[in-house]
């Protein structure tokens, strides 16, 4: 599984760095939807404003460099 996973990352030509940043903000929006549908726990107001700075840089490093 871990050659798939490691296959699957490297050998297209994407931008690691990109796709890291997309990864962070669907593993914390994920995070958040299984914490809040399998073990009813509302995120705080503390980790809604965290998760809005993750979603804001995972926007800005999607951006295409001009």
């Amino acid at each position: 599984m871990w050659f798939v996973c490691g296959w699957t990352v490297n050998s297209p030509p994407w931008d690691f760095g990109k796709l890291l940043g997309r990864y962070v903000v669907f593993f914390f929006l994920t995070a958040q939807a299984i914490s809040w549908l399998a073990f009813q726990q509302i995120p705080s107001l503390a980790v809604l404003v965290g998760g809005l700075f993750i979603v804001t840089g995972g926007i800005i490093i999607a951006i295409p460099n001009t």
